[in-house]
């Protein structure tokens, strides 16, 4: 990478978006925590650049929608182990989430399914 150009776009831990024309080598000793480097090559066409935003923004939308689902679980699973009577209020948000995340293609309806029938099954398991 030395001598060469090379574009980078990094998100730093505060979220923000960056580019910059200097090293990952750079990126990383800048000061900065946690720069993950998103993108290394540059588009050639017009097309092609496009793409490339609209594949960055739908990544970061079901990187939020999945992570939204995984906690919602998380959420219950600990609520069934600790056996709390707050987890059967639980369930609806983690049906919602899942739902939403199989709206917009970002897990499969059948996971979807699974996850809320293990958790329905456990959470009637718990208050038996």
């Amino acid at each position: 990478m030395s001598g060469k150009e090379v574009h980078f776009l990094f998100r730093a831990s505060d979220g923000c978006y960056e580019r910059s024309k200097y090293s990952e080598q750079y990126a990383k000793t800048c000061g900065r925590s946690r720069i993950q480097v998103l993108s290394r090559d540059m588009a050639n066409t017009s097309s092609a650049k496009k793409a490339k935003r609209v594949a960055l923004r739908r990544r970061i939308f079901n990187l939020r929608r999945t992570s939204a689902a995984k906690t919602a679980f998380k959420d219950m699973t600990k609520a069934l182990e600790a056996k709390n009577s707050a987890a059967a209020g639980m369930l609806p948000m983690l049906q919602k989430a899942l739902d939403k995340a199989v709206k917009h293609g970002t897990i499969k309806k059948n996971t979807a399914a699974r996850m809320k029938s293990r958790m329905a099954k456990r959470l009637a398991a718990l208050s038996k």
